[in-house]
């Protein structure tokens, strides 16, 4: 096991925190994958990596769909003939889903952060799904994510011994925020963090949950008041795209962006407690840090040649920086607390949860809401 630290981008940002990480360059043992989770919004045809790796590890897929493209019936007719073990929903309406009122969920309802966002419900529905199938090591995989190989996911598998959570190295395309792309790309320090693109977890042990904010990943990956035992091992590419085209992509990920550099920015102090954020004190000095670090990347952007990129990273950054003005330290210390409630919260929804380990049908009728219309699945069995 080796450790690391990269050096931060400036005295305002940090732009890497995987010396909090268990670095394990290569890992030789092998583990049991008990299923693959992938919350996918694409066309079938994106699942095909996902599936060859299931085949390889011998393991369930699951896969949780949305918006019309995404064809769950096309995914189930796709998988059919693989010999896949596979539980194929059709996530039409979150709603319907048996997951509980969060007050995370409740803080932004009705104000500029709320996110239209489903992809924290599918995840903590993979959670729920886990705990009613007796699945205890679960890999959430995302459908623009490519593994290095399957024995790599096997021994991500391995630590889930020791650790809560096992993440993988993304290589070919940064899995950064807007802010931290445009930073790297005007000569900024700028690593990866452990993402839930491709991210090993172990379900039974001191429960998590996915907040419906950006990063919730992050915020799956903390305890109480400190980070989960967590380490990184393997190779995962993530696919090319354009982070500057669309302004509201930095604007929408702004309040997660704070929250999350807020709090690990405490945990790169001293490794021990982000306690201090659920104090306003701590939020006024990191607002004005975040406000002086997004304004130097905008005037490095500012100073580059001209470029077809320029304008765009200059309107995703004034994006953030109009956002990053509603934010106050107050509302960042309420969202800190409500989180805090919210995973007591899940744990006893999930201690409610049968472990039934028995029929597909059976764990279905749990992952709805009571009362609510029956999603649509497919299944192998």
């Amino acid at each position: 096991m080796e450790h690391e630290r990269a050096q931060a981008g400036t005295e305002h940002h940090h732009g890497s925190h995987r010396h909090l990480v268990d670095l394990y360059r290569e890992h030789a043992e092998s583990g049991t994958v008990d299923a693959i989770v992938v919350p996918t919004i694409r066309h079938p045809s994106w699942l095909g990596h996902a599936i060859r790796l299931a085949v390889a590890l011998d393991c369930p897929l699951v896969t949780l769909h949305s918006r019309r493209w995404s064809r769950p019936d096309e995914a189930a007719a796709l998988l059919l003939p693989t010999g896949v073990d596979y539980i194929v929903i059709d996530v039409d309406d979150t709603a319907r889903l048996h997951l509980p009122e969060f007050a995370t969920s409740a803080l932004v309802k009705g104000t500029p952060f709320h996110r239209a966002t489903d992809l924290s419900a599918k995840r903590n529905t993979g959670l729920l799904l886990s705990r009613l199938m007796g699945w205890q090591r679960v890999v959430f995989l995302d459908d623009d994510i490519v593994v290095g190989g399957h024995k790599e996911v096997a021994a991500a598998a391995a630590l889930l011994d020791d650790y809560d959570a096992v993440g993988m190295h993304i290589g070919g395309y940064p899995d950064n925020s807007v802010v931290c792309h445009a930073h790297r790309l005007t000569g900024g320090d700028q690593d990866s963090f452990v993402g839930g693109g491709a991210l090993a977890v172990e379900t039974t042990r001191r429960p998590s949950f996915f907040p419906n904010i950006y990063n919730e990943d992050w915020f799956y990956l903390l305890g109480e008041t400190s980070l989960r035992r967590l380490a990184v091992t393997g190779m995962v590419t993530q696919r090319a795209y354009n982070p500057f085209d669309r302004p509201v992509r930095a604007r929408d990920q702004e309040l997660g962006d704070v929250l999350a550099e807020g709090v690990y920015w405490l945990l790169d102090g001293d490794g021990a407690s982000w306690e201090a954020a659920t104090r306003p004190a701590h939020w006024t000095s990191f607002l004005a840090r975040r406000r002086a670090f997004i304004e130097d990347v905008l005037r490095r952007v500012r100073r580059r040649p001209g470029s077809t990129d320029r304008t765009a990273m200059e309107e995703s950054l004034l994006a953030a920086l109009g956002r990053l003005k509603l934010i106050t330290p107050d509302f960042c210390v309420s969202y800190l607390l409500a989180w805090k409630a919210d995973r007591h919260r899940w744990a006893g929804h999930l201690a409610g949860i049968p472990q039934l380990e028995s029929s597909v049908a059976d764990a279905m009728k749990w992952v709805v809401r009571p009362g609510a219309k029956p999603l649509r699945w497919w299944a192998s069995r």
